[in-house]
Protein backbone atom coordinates (compact mmCIF):
# COMPACT_ATOMS: atom_id res chain seq x y z
CA UNK A 1 0.00 0.00 0.00
CA UNK A 2 0.81 3.78 -0.46
CA UNK A 3 0.90 5.19 2.75
CA UNK A 4 1.28 9.68 3.43
CA UNK A 5 4.15 10.52 4.76
CA UNK A 6 3.96 14.22 5.59
CA UNK A 7 6.59 16.43 6.94
CA UNK A 8 5.48 19.20 9.15
CA UNK A 9 7.11 22.87 10.56
CA UNK A 10 5.62 25.01 13.60
CA UNK A 11 7.98 27.09 15.60
CA UNK A 12 5.49 26.90 18.90
CA UNK A 13 2.38 24.73 19.04
CA UNK A 14 -0.71 25.90 17.53
CA UNK A 15 -3.08 24.85 14.66
CA UNK A 16 -0.79 22.76 12.99
CA UNK A 17 -0.54 20.74 16.26
CA UNK A 18 -3.78 21.26 16.96
CA UNK A 19 -4.77 19.73 13.71
CA UNK A 20 -2.52 16.95 13.66
CA UNK A 21 -4.13 15.88 16.94
CA UNK A 22 -7.33 16.17 16.19
CA UNK A 23 -6.85 13.88 13.21
CA UNK A 24 -4.95 11.24 14.87
CA UNK A 25 -6.94 11.55 18.63
CA UNK A 26 -9.91 8.89 17.60
CA UNK A 27 -6.86 5.84 17.06
CA UNK A 28 -4.93 6.75 19.62
CA UNK A 29 -7.86 7.34 22.03
CA UNK A 30 -8.77 3.78 21.23
CA UNK A 31 -5.12 1.83 21.61
CA UNK A 32 -4.98 3.97 25.04
CA UNK A 33 -8.25 2.75 26.51
CA UNK A 34 -7.55 -0.95 24.87
CA UNK A 35 -6.88 -2.41 28.42
CA UNK A 36 -9.94 0.16 29.92
CA UNK A 37 -10.03 3.05 31.64
CA UNK A 38 -8.42 1.79 35.01
CA UNK A 39 -5.06 0.53 34.27
CA UNK A 40 -4.52 3.80 33.29
CA UNK A 41 -3.29 6.63 35.59
CA UNK A 42 -5.05 9.63 36.76
CA UNK A 43 -4.53 13.58 35.63
CA UNK A 44 -3.37 13.98 38.75
CA UNK A 45 -0.99 11.29 38.91
CA UNK A 46 0.62 11.71 35.39
CA UNK A 47 0.97 15.79 35.54
CA UNK A 48 2.50 15.11 39.09
CA UNK A 49 5.23 12.59 37.18
CA UNK A 50 5.65 15.12 34.83
CA UNK A 51 6.92 17.68 37.05
CA UNK A 52 8.85 15.30 39.04
CA UNK A 53 10.93 13.94 36.47
CA UNK A 54 10.49 16.45 33.61
CA UNK A 55 10.21 19.49 34.60
CA UNK A 56 11.10 21.52 31.90
CA UNK A 57 8.54 20.12 29.26
CA UNK A 58 5.82 20.96 31.78
CA UNK A 59 4.78 24.45 30.03
CA UNK A 60 5.11 22.66 27.00
CA UNK A 61 2.58 20.08 27.73
CA UNK A 62 -0.04 22.47 29.72
CA UNK A 63 0.39 24.30 26.49
CA UNK A 64 -0.20 21.21 24.16
CA UNK A 65 -3.26 20.14 26.48
CA UNK A 66 -4.91 23.23 25.50
CA UNK A 67 -4.48 22.95 21.90
CA UNK A 68 -6.05 19.48 22.27
CA UNK A 69 -9.11 20.87 24.04
CA UNK A 70 -8.52 20.08 27.97
CA UNK A 71 -10.13 16.87 27.84
CA UNK A 72 -9.10 14.48 30.33
CA UNK A 73 -8.20 11.27 28.42
CA UNK A 74 -6.29 13.74 26.07
CA UNK A 75 -4.32 15.19 29.12
CA UNK A 76 -3.46 11.55 30.41
CA UNK A 77 -2.50 10.07 27.08
CA UNK A 78 -0.03 13.31 26.34
CA UNK A 79 1.84 12.71 29.59
CA UNK A 80 3.04 9.46 28.17
CA UNK A 81 2.88 8.08 31.95
CA UNK A 82 2.31 4.06 32.35
CA UNK A 83 0.28 3.93 29.05
CA UNK A 84 -0.31 0.46 27.73
CA UNK A 85 2.82 -1.54 26.47
CA UNK A 86 3.83 -1.85 23.19
CA UNK A 87 6.86 -3.65 21.03
CA UNK A 88 8.73 -2.40 17.90
CA UNK A 89 11.35 -4.35 16.31
CA UNK A 90 14.67 -1.97 15.32
CA UNK A 91 17.79 -2.19 14.69
CA UNK A 92 20.48 0.78 15.48
CA UNK A 93 24.21 1.28 14.87
CA UNK A 94 27.27 4.19 14.57
CA UNK A 95 29.18 4.20 11.75
CA UNK A 96 32.74 4.18 12.68
CA UNK A 97 33.95 6.64 9.96
CA UNK A 98 35.19 10.21 11.08
CA UNK A 99 31.95 11.78 10.39
CA UNK A 100 29.32 11.42 13.56
CA UNK A 101 26.75 9.35 11.58
CA UNK A 102 23.92 7.07 13.52
CA UNK A 103 21.83 4.59 11.20
CA UNK A 104 19.00 3.26 12.23
CA UNK A 105 15.85 0.72 10.90
CA UNK A 106 12.55 1.41 12.54
CA UNK A 107 10.37 -2.01 12.36
CA UNK A 108 6.77 -1.77 13.55
CA UNK A 109 3.15 -2.15 12.17
CA UNK A 110 2.56 0.17 9.02
CA UNK A 111 -0.83 0.65 10.35
CA UNK A 112 0.49 2.07 13.66
CA UNK A 113 2.41 4.83 13.23
CA UNK A 114 2.01 8.27 12.89
CA UNK A 115 4.80 8.97 9.56
CA UNK A 116 5.18 12.26 10.29
CA UNK A 117 8.35 14.50 10.53
CA UNK A 118 8.15 17.45 12.46
CA UNK A 119 10.82 20.13 13.24
CA UNK A 120 9.55 21.98 15.62
CA UNK A 121 11.32 25.53 18.11
CA UNK A 122 9.43 24.49 21.38
CA UNK A 123 10.91 26.19 24.71
CA UNK A 124 13.52 27.67 22.01
CA UNK A 125 15.67 24.73 20.31
CA UNK A 126 15.11 23.02 17.00
CA UNK A 127 14.23 19.67 17.26
CA UNK A 128 13.70 17.67 13.98
CA UNK A 129 12.47 14.02 14.27
CA UNK A 130 10.04 11.11 13.51
CA UNK A 131 7.26 11.47 15.58
CA UNK A 132 5.10 9.02 17.76
CA UNK A 133 2.16 10.39 20.01
CA UNK A 134 2.15 13.30 18.54
CA UNK A 135 5.22 14.95 20.52
CA UNK A 136 7.16 11.92 21.30
CA UNK A 137 9.86 10.71 19.24
CA UNK A 138 11.43 7.61 17.69
CA UNK A 139 14.22 8.72 16.58
CA UNK A 140 15.63 12.76 16.28
CA UNK A 141 17.93 15.50 16.58
CA UNK A 142 18.15 18.81 17.76
CA UNK A 143 20.41 22.21 16.92
CA UNK A 144 22.84 21.36 19.29
CA UNK A 145 24.40 18.63 16.97
CA UNK A 146 22.95 15.93 19.23
CA UNK A 147 21.30 12.52 17.61
CA UNK A 148 19.09 9.96 19.68
CA UNK A 149 17.14 6.90 18.42
CA UNK A 150 15.80 3.77 19.84
CA UNK A 151 14.96 -0.07 20.28
CA UNK A 152 13.03 -1.98 22.04
CA UNK A 153 14.91 -3.87 24.74
CA UNK A 154 13.40 -6.93 24.18
CA UNK A 155 11.86 -7.98 27.70
CA UNK A 156 7.86 -8.13 28.86
CA UNK A 157 8.24 -6.18 32.56
CA UNK A 158 6.05 -3.28 32.81
CA UNK A 159 6.33 -1.10 35.24
CA UNK A 160 6.17 2.54 36.42
CA UNK A 161 7.54 5.10 34.13
CA UNK A 162 6.52 7.03 31.00
CA UNK A 163 6.59 5.72 27.35
CA UNK A 164 10.08 6.26 26.03
CA UNK A 165 8.97 8.58 22.89
CA UNK A 166 8.57 11.35 25.40
CA UNK A 167 11.71 10.55 27.06
CA UNK A 168 13.64 10.83 23.75
CA UNK A 169 12.16 14.42 23.34
CA UNK A 170 13.18 15.38 26.90
CA UNK A 171 16.57 14.76 25.83
CA UNK A 172 16.44 16.79 22.84
CA UNK A 173 15.11 19.35 24.39
CA UNK A 174 17.25 19.78 27.47
CA UNK A 175 20.72 17.87 26.18
CA UNK A 176 23.48 19.10 24.04
CA UNK A 177 26.27 15.96 24.51
CA UNK A 178 25.98 12.49 25.14
CA UNK A 179 27.12 13.26 28.67
CA UNK A 180 23.95 14.92 29.19
CA UNK A 181 21.74 12.56 27.64
CA UNK A 182 23.30 9.66 29.63
CA UNK A 183 22.65 11.40 32.78
CA UNK A 184 18.97 11.85 32.07
CA UNK A 185 18.61 8.63 30.42
CA UNK A 186 19.86 6.93 34.11
CA UNK A 187 17.44 8.98 36.18
CA UNK A 188 14.37 9.38 34.06
CA UNK A 189 11.90 6.07 34.57
CA UNK A 190 11.09 4.38 32.01
CA UNK A 191 7.31 1.89 31.45
CA UNK A 192 9.07 -1.19 29.83
CA UNK A 193 12.74 -2.08 28.58
CA UNK A 194 14.29 0.13 25.92
CA UNK A 195 18.06 0.73 24.31
CA UNK A 196 18.45 4.58 23.53
CA UNK A 197 21.90 5.14 21.33
CA UNK A 198 23.18 8.62 21.86
CA UNK A 199 25.49 10.02 19.37
CA UNK A 200 26.78 13.81 19.76
CA UNK A 201 28.42 16.76 16.80
CA UNK A 202 31.74 15.19 18.37
CA UNK A 203 31.04 12.23 17.74
CA UNK A 204 30.90 10.84 21.32
CA UNK A 205 28.49 8.27 21.88
CA UNK A 206 27.01 5.89 24.19
CA UNK A 207 23.62 3.12 24.37
CA UNK A 208 21.84 3.30 27.76
CA UNK A 209 19.80 -0.10 28.36
CA UNK A 210 17.02 1.12 30.37
CA UNK A 211 14.51 -0.74 32.46
CA UNK A 212 11.53 -0.22 34.86
CA UNK A 213 12.78 -2.74 37.06
CA UNK A 214 16.69 -2.11 37.31
CA UNK A 215 18.53 1.15 37.08
CA UNK A 216 20.02 2.22 33.93
CA UNK A 217 23.01 0.79 32.40
CA UNK A 218 25.15 3.15 30.67
CA UNK A 219 27.16 1.67 27.76
CA UNK A 220 29.83 2.78 24.91
CA UNK A 221 28.08 0.17 22.54
CA UNK A 222 27.52 1.26 19.36
CA UNK A 223 24.90 -1.36 18.53
CA UNK A 224 21.39 -2.07 19.92
CA UNK A 225 19.11 -4.65 18.41
CA UNK A 226 16.38 -6.30 20.31
CA UNK A 227 17.83 -7.41 23.84
CA UNK A 228 20.05 -5.99 26.46
CA UNK A 229 23.42 -7.76 27.96
CA UNK A 230 21.43 -11.13 27.22
CA UNK A 231 18.05 -12.74 25.41
CA UNK A 232 15.37 -12.78 28.31
CA UNK A 233 12.62 -12.64 25.69
CA UNK A 234 13.31 -15.81 23.58
CA UNK A 235 10.40 -16.07 21.45
CA UNK A 236 10.15 -12.13 20.92
CA UNK A 237 14.15 -12.87 19.96
CA UNK A 238 13.87 -15.95 16.97
CA UNK A 239 10.69 -14.09 15.68
CA UNK A 240 12.72 -10.79 15.20
CA UNK A 241 16.29 -11.96 15.22
CA UNK A 242 17.75 -9.46 17.31
CA UNK A 243 20.86 -11.89 17.91
CA UNK A 244 21.25 -12.30 14.36
CA UNK A 245 21.44 -8.86 13.57
CA UNK A 246 23.34 -7.44 16.53
CA UNK A 247 26.11 -10.00 15.10
CA UNK A 248 25.83 -8.64 11.69
CA UNK A 249 26.14 -5.15 12.53
CA UNK A 250 29.33 -6.15 14.61
CA UNK A 251 30.73 -8.08 12.13
CA UNK A 252 30.67 -4.82 10.21
CA UNK A 253 32.16 -2.90 12.70
CA UNK A 254 34.88 -4.81 13.82
CA UNK A 255 36.16 -6.48 10.55
CA UNK A 256 37.24 -3.32 8.99
CA UNK A 257 35.76 0.69 8.08
CA UNK A 258 33.90 0.35 5.21
CA UNK A 259 32.02 3.36 3.34
CA UNK A 260 29.80 5.21 4.94
CA UNK A 261 26.83 4.30 1.79
CA UNK A 262 27.74 1.16 1.85
CA UNK A 263 27.18 0.46 5.63
CA UNK A 264 24.31 2.80 5.41
CA UNK A 265 22.69 0.36 1.94
CA UNK A 266 22.98 -2.78 3.91
CA UNK A 267 19.94 -1.52 6.38
CA UNK A 268 17.62 -1.40 3.48
CA UNK A 269 18.90 -5.54 3.00
CA UNK A 270 18.08 -8.80 4.66
CA UNK A 271 19.18 -9.56 7.58
CA UNK A 272 18.26 -5.51 8.60
CA UNK A 273 15.76 -5.48 6.94
CA UNK A 274 12.58 -7.01 7.82
CA UNK A 275 9.82 -8.03 5.76
CA UNK A 276 7.82 -9.45 8.46
CA UNK A 277 4.81 -7.08 8.53
CA UNK A 278 2.25 -9.47 8.50
CA UNK A 279 3.13 -9.68 12.71
CA UNK A 280 4.03 -6.05 12.85
CA UNK A 281 7.71 -5.67 12.98
CA UNK A 282 8.27 -5.16 9.17
CA UNK A 283 10.62 -2.55 8.47
CA UNK A 284 9.03 0.88 7.73
CA UNK A 285 12.39 3.43 7.14
CA UNK A 286 15.70 3.46 7.61
CA UNK A 287 17.11 6.69 9.59
CA UNK A 288 20.12 8.27 8.89
CA UNK A 289 21.32 11.37 11.22
CA UNK A 290 24.33 13.24 10.39
CA UNK A 291 24.38 15.45 13.57
CA UNK A 292 27.06 17.57 13.02
CA UNK A 293 25.84 18.64 9.69
CA UNK A 294 22.55 18.73 10.82
CA UNK A 295 20.89 16.64 8.30
CA UNK A 296 18.52 13.69 7.75
CA UNK A 297 17.32 11.30 5.52
CA UNK A 298 14.50 8.96 5.70
CA UNK A 299 15.39 5.68 2.94
CA UNK A 300 13.60 2.86 1.44
CA UNK A 301 14.26 0.73 -1.16
CA UNK A 302 13.11 2.68 -3.67
CA UNK A 303 13.04 6.25 -2.29
CA UNK A 304 14.68 8.51 -0.25
CA UNK A 305 13.84 12.39 1.67
CA UNK A 306 16.56 14.26 2.84
CA UNK A 307 15.86 16.94 5.44
CA UNK A 308 18.12 19.64 7.07
CA UNK A 309 17.14 21.22 10.44
CA UNK A 310 17.97 24.85 9.37
CA UNK A 311 16.26 24.60 5.95
CA UNK A 312 13.41 22.71 6.51
CA UNK A 313 11.00 22.22 3.50
CA UNK A 314 7.10 21.25 4.42
CA UNK A 315 5.86 18.45 1.80
CA UNK A 316 4.21 15.12 1.47
CA UNK A 317 4.97 11.90 -0.05
CA UNK A 318 3.56 8.97 -0.70
CA UNK A 319 5.41 5.76 -0.04
CA UNK A 320 4.62 2.15 -0.61
CA UNK A 321 4.56 -0.30 2.36
CA UNK A 322 3.93 -4.01 1.88
CA UNK A 323 0.66 -4.37 3.90
CA UNK A 324 0.08 -7.78 3.03
CA UNK A 325 -1.68 -9.80 5.85
CA UNK A 326 -1.65 -7.30 8.18
CA UNK A 327 -2.90 -8.23 11.80
CA UNK A 328 -2.55 -6.81 15.20
CA UNK A 329 -0.33 -8.92 17.41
Amino acid sequence: MDFLWRAIDETEPGPKWAALFHEYWPDYHRWWLREGEEPRPPYWESKQALKEHMPELLPLYERLCELAGGGDHAARFLSFWRPPPYLSGCSQAIWPGREPVLVRNYDYSPRAFDRLMLRTGWLGRTVLGTSDGLWGLVDGMNDAGLAVSLTFGGRRIVGEGFGVPLILRYVLQTCETAEEAGRVLARVPTHMSYNVTVLDAKRRFLTALMAPDRPAQITHAAVATNHQKTVEWMSHARMTATVQRERFLLQRLTLHVEPQEKFISAFLRPPLYSTAYSLGFGTLYTAVYRPRLGQMELRWPQASWAFDIKEFVEDARAIYTPDHGYRVI
